[in-house]
């Protein structure tokens, strides 16, 4: 007797695999499935990030934030209202698997700090920093700095208000150093969806580059 092999919505697992690829780059599965990023904030970039790197299929996610999914986070955060008070690693994680059953996702619901940096991104190809604290990001890239200087370190910086679009861009200041963001706009003037989604598009953009080998912006 032949063994029932394991289906996706009425279709087996080779089928939605291989469809879900099939508008992906040329040659470009292999390698994003291989890699592993650790994603720091599940928040407005954290949280966009993801989805993007899980529709592509980035092989490996690891998702860090201490918070709980607010009402506050819906105008710009991935998440539900159905999802209220939950942790937003574990919330976000529900999501991603909603889009892509084929990736491994980790969480991990704590603060970073300058103390656990060298423990939670020691089993990443790439750190993403995606927090909304200007004080974490610095002290983020201060640590990754001095623990992991050969890793790709992609953040973002100044995507509030309602600005023009063409503002936010990806800078490559010094080796294994990417922002993305217009560098000046503060969280104060009020964060909302599309230009948080933009640059959380430039942040996945470039994680992507970097996975395929580009490394140049």
């Amino acid at each position: 007797m032949s063994e029932t092999q394991p289906e996706i919505q009425g279709l087996s697992y080779e089928a939605v695999y291989n469809g879900m690829k099939e508008r992906n780059v040329r040659d470009s599965t292999a390698k994003l499935a291989g890699a592993h990023v650790t994603i720091a904030g599940a928040g407005g970039l954290g949280s966009n990030i993801a989805i993007a790197l899980t529709r592509i299929g980035v092989g490996h996610l690891t998702l860090i934030d201490f918070d709980t999914v607010e009402l506050s986070n819906l105008n710009r955060q991935q998440f539900k209202l159905s999802q209220l008070d939950m942790p937003k690693v574990t919330a976000l994680k529900q999501n991603l698997q909603e889009f892509n059953p084929f990736v491994a996702i980790d969480t991990v619901q704590t603060k970073v700090t300058h103390e656990n940096v060298q423990d939670l991104f020691a089993g990443a190809d790439i750190i993403c920093e995606a927090f909304d604290n200007p004080a974490a990001k610095a002290m983020l890239l201060e640590a990754a700095t001095e623990f992991y200087p050969d890793k790709p370190l992609v953040m973002g910086t100044g995507m509030a208000g309602i600005h023009s679009s063409n503002t936010i861009t990806t800078k490559h200041p010094r080796p294994n150093l990417y922002i993305a963001g217009d560098g000046t706009s503060k969280g104060a003037e009020g964060l909302m969806a599309p230009r948080v989604m933009i640059c959380a598009g430039h942040e996945a953009n470039m994680i992507a580059r970097l996975i395929l080998g580009e490394t140049e912006i």
